[in-house]
């Protein structure tokens, strides 16, 4: 049996990495399938992460909530999981009978987060807050008249940390900060913030021109060693990339010229469109370059597996570009102008349609865990649905991998 996992972002107020949650499916169906109920989902994720791909591939160095049903809190299913890495998150769908409030009380004396989902404020689930650090709110579910009443009322109430979800946009962030959210969960970090018709900053603009000449059909190395050179940040990036582990070269590369060479075209298309990104990013929230690396490979690994390889090139620039217009809050349909990129690349980018949009589609709703959606763009390009949990792990590896080497 096939298992479908991916991991959503948790962030602080400040932005900042706090945990990721997992995403799972026994299928690429968006819901649980009537043979499988949400004990034995349940089960396939542990065996998935505890078995056969690992806690560190998945999540990193990060803590992951994974969601537990009424049968595998009674069964004390938690308890295989490391509690310094994993948040029990409770399931709206539990009640708390005394049954769940031993369970519970048990698995919070032994030093686990206990985390409760989707809570809607009823006055029924106060048995089980005693047990519970984080609760977690659908910022979609409730209006927000009664959100601010219900926050005003609650949030002083026990120990409790409060975790926005669903948060679509950078408006709702704001005022789910008001409210007095400690984390957030959402997609509105990809949103760039165009609140008035902003000028790219010239060092920028440098970086652009970067990107612009390794986009090219033609890569002039003489071009690119001039850009990179009079700038520190991307030279000791390069050194240090270069000089790394995974190159392992006996002797030590001191110069930005050899360094290029070493690399060749196809290194240097990749290391330089990296570096440029993460120099173009610098200043907001880290996830975001940490997306557009693995949107970058995943692109690439599924053209790959379908036989595209000539096309792998412009697809691993298509995940990476994906999220420039967050990254410098301008529109994508004004930066595309300025890269000299393909007409399908730009109507991928700007529009999300063209040849090769149906990538990027497949890998964005996947890593939100529409896993239904994915699938129906994945048919369009004939590849098969296990093809891209295979592609979506390979890629958050080589990101996490890529990423050590390059700051």
């Amino acid at each position: 049996m096939d298992v479908f996992i991916a991991r959503q972002p948790i962030f602080d107020r400040k932005k900042r990495l706090f945990a990721y949650e997992i995403l799972y499916r026994s299928s690429m169906e968006n819901a649980f399938p009537a043979q499988m109920d949400s004990n034995e989902a349940t089960h396939a994720v542990l065996a998935h992460v505890l078995l056969n791909v690992g806690l560190d591939t998945i999540t990193g160095n990060r803590r992951a909530l994974i969601n537990f049903t009424e049968h595998h809190l009674l069964t004390k299913t938690p308890l295989q999981l490391p509690r310094e890495r994993c948040i029990i998150e409770i399931l709206e769908s539990v009640q708390p009978t005394s049954e769940i409030l031993e369970a519970c009380q048990s698995l919070s004396q032994d030093g686990y987060v206990l985390a409760l989902d989707d809570f809607d404020f009823n006055e029924t689930l106060k048995p089980l807050l005693p047990f519970v650090r984080i609760i977690k709110v659908d910022f979609q579910a409730v209006d927000r008249a009664t959100l601010c009443e219900k926050m005003d009322l609650w949030r002083s109430e026990q120990a409790i940390t409060w975790l926005a979800e669903k948060i679509e946009t950078v408006e709702e962030f704001q005022l789910a900060l008001s409210l007095g959210f400690a984390y957030f969960q959402g997609h509105f970090l990809d949103k760039p913030q165009i609140l008035r018709k902003k000028t790219i900053e010239p060092s920028q603009l440098i970086l652009l021109n970067l990107l612009a000449e390794v986009c090219r059909p033609e890569i002039n190395m003489q071009k690119i060693e001039s850009l990179v050179a009079p700038d520190v940040s991307l030279s000791y990036k390069l050194l240090r990339y270069i000089n790394s582990v995974y190159y392992s070269l006996v002797r030590k590369v001191e110069s930005v010229r050899y360094a290029l060479t070493y690399l060749g075209e196809m290194g240097v298309r990749q290391f330089i469109s990296m570096a440029a990104t993460a120099e173009i990013s610098r200043g907001k929230p880290s996830e975001l370059m940490r997306l557009s690396m693995v949107r970058a490979k995943q692109c690439q690994l599924l053209a790959e597996s379908c036989g595209d390889e000539d096309e792998s090139p412009q697809l691993y620039l298509l995940g990476l570009f994906s999220l420039l217009d967050a990254m410098l809050d301008v529109p994508m349909a004004d930066l595309v102008i300025k890269l000299p990129l393909s007409n399908e690349l730009k109507l991928a980018l700007a529009e999300r349609t063209g040849r090769l949009a149906p990538y990027l589609l497949a890998t964005i709703a996947y890593e939100r865990g529409d896993f239904q959606a994915s699938a129906a763009h994945l048919s369009v390009l004939q590849i098969e649905p296990a093809t891209m949990i295979t592609s979506y792990l390979q890629a958050v590896a080589w990101a996490d991998d890529f990423e050590a080497n390059l700051v």
